[in-house]
């Protein structure tokens, strides 16, 4: 990584600390209000692509997540519509997937209500390729989901493919090698179609202009999600391939339904950014944050959308401090779960989420409505603030227990009021000496293995010292 002058580090932090209240539009600070607190939201990748699975003619898909495999495999139109008469989850309880978003601290979900094959997972008059019209299901998804939120108190936002559709006709599709999906033996002619034909490679996608799925399709779909669910808090776009700014617009007087909605950065880049930025499967370097509200979404294992093969998930202490440390630096989580085509959980997530629901029925306080790190960058750790009343609080999120049991903070040039560890009655001393405040950690050990919080109340506003990045860094929001 490139090193950076100090003023330049002072200046981003500067800047990411005060835009929010300082440059941003006071009626743009109240919208975001509860998406800032929240901090933490459940993702939900759901379609046909769980009946397969990540196979296909007995193949395992090479590349790319589940939800991809219509893409990745070259599926025809017509087969890969045969697995919606497979698609029967009759095992889907709203009310029990809200309790368990809700149960693991989360304040808001986010489902695919059409990912890139184009399967609308609620009932639309726009195209008979959705659930209601094409599945023994019969039931619209979305409204039992929306019922379960309203009555938990649960914020329901809609994940929209826009551009990409791979079975109604004019869609676009991102070119993709047949080699990467499956070895097919005609992979070197589908490859040559698929330069022709803007990545497709199904002559039935091609009936229609992008212009035509845009007005008779994308257009009227994101309509009835913006009129028939109630509150809509969230409209999360995804790749916008081929997307130009005339077709972006279309969809601005649609967004009016719902003025108090919140929209990502994928319509169409860069004129269309909405107000969240969304880095994917990483956390940021404290030096890519530009003072933009963002958040990062993340698989548990490798895989979005359910897939049979996929083993590699993520321990609950890496997803919990990966929490930890996007909330350091000021961001929101978007955990993702992909459902089995029953309309269950995978059990590995179900263990995961009421994991993440300990911890957090405990420690919450160090995630909602807090700011990033205003602190020097610590070795042993995360750390979290708030003001409250005038006065400071920094949750020190300890990963590392110091052998010494002293615990050092530098930076801080305000007194302290009162310094205790999160759900321990136990009393910790401290000292504070030419701005460095000494904490002497209970002789019984870390309270908790996952992450301890130090809870330290201070007299007054903190001035930021935070100028750079912790010695400890994240790759791909893995943390052990």
């Amino acid at each position: 990584m490139k090193k950076f002058p100090l003023v330049l580090f002072l200046f981003i932090f500067c800047a990411y600390g005060f835009a929010q209240t300082n440059s941003i539009p006071d009626t743009q600070n109240k919208k975001m209000e509860w998406w800032r607190e929240a901090r933490f939201g459940m993702f939900i990748h759901w379609g046909v692509y769980a009946v397969p699975a990540g196979v296909y003619h007995g193949e395992e898909q090479k590349r790319g997540g589940a939800e991809w495999i219509m893409n990745r495999m070259k599926i025809p139109v017509t087969e890969y519509q045969a697995y919606a008469k497979q698609f029967n989850p009759v095992k889907f309880n709203a009310d029990e997937w809200v309790k368990m978003a809700k149960d693991a601290g989360m304040k808001y979900i986010v489902i695919t209500a059409k990912h890139h094959d184009g399967f609308a997972m609620f009932k639309t008059n726009a195209s008979k390729w959705n659930i209601v019209d094409a599945t023994p299901y019969g039931k619209d998804i979305l409204k039992q989901l929306a019922a379960a939120c309203k009555k938990a108190g649960i914020k329901l936002g809609f994940y929209y493919s826009q551009a990409q559709d791979w079975n109604n006709p004019g869609g676009s599709a991102a070119r993709k090698s047949a080699i990467e999906g499956w070895p097919n033996p005609d992979s070197t002619k589908i490859d040559a179609y698929t330069k022709e034909h803007t990545g497709h490679w199904d002559v039935l996608q091609t009936t229609a202009s992008m212009a035509e799925y845009i007005e008779k399709v994308s257009v009227p779909q994101v309509k009835e999600l913006l009129t028939n669910y109630g509150d809509v808090s969230i409209l999360w776009w995804d790749t916008p391939t081929n997307m130009t700014d005339e077709f972006a617009e279309k969809f601005q007087p649609l967004l009016k339904l719902q003025p108090n909605i919140i929209t990502n950065d994928r319509l169409k880049r860069p004129n269309y950014s909405g107000d969240y930025k969304t880095p994917e499967q990483k956390i940021p370097n404290l030096s890519e944050l530009d003072g933009k509200d963002w958040e990062t979404c993340m698989t548990m294992n490798g895989t979005w959308g359910y897939r049979t093969s996929d083993q590699k998930w993520k321990s609950s202490q890496t997803l919990i401090r990966n929490l930890i440390d996007i909330a350091s630096k000021g961001g929101n989580y978007l955990l993702n779960v992909g459902p089995k085509a029953d309309g269950e959980f995978p059990q590995e997530s179900i263990d995961r989420l009421k994991e993440i629901g300990t911890w957090m029925k405990v420690n919450g306080e160090a995630i909602y409505g807090t700011h990033a790190n205003p602190i020097a960058p610590v070795e042993w750790g995360r750390c979290t603030t708030k003001e409250i009343n005038g006065n400071t609080i920094l949750y020190l999120s300890v990963f590392t227990w110091p052998k010494d049991g002293k615990l050092t903070v530098s930076g801080i040039n305000i007194p302290v009021f009162s310094a205790s560890i999160i759900g321990n009655s136990e009393k910790i001393q401290y000292s504070l000496t030419n701005n460095i405040l000494t904490i002497n950690l209970p002789q019984s050990g870390q309270t908790n293995q996952i992450a301890t919080v130090i809870k330290i109340v201070f007299k007054g506003k903190m001035k930021s010292t935070n100028t750079g990045e912790p010695t400890r860094k994240m790759k791909t929001g893995e943390l052990d």
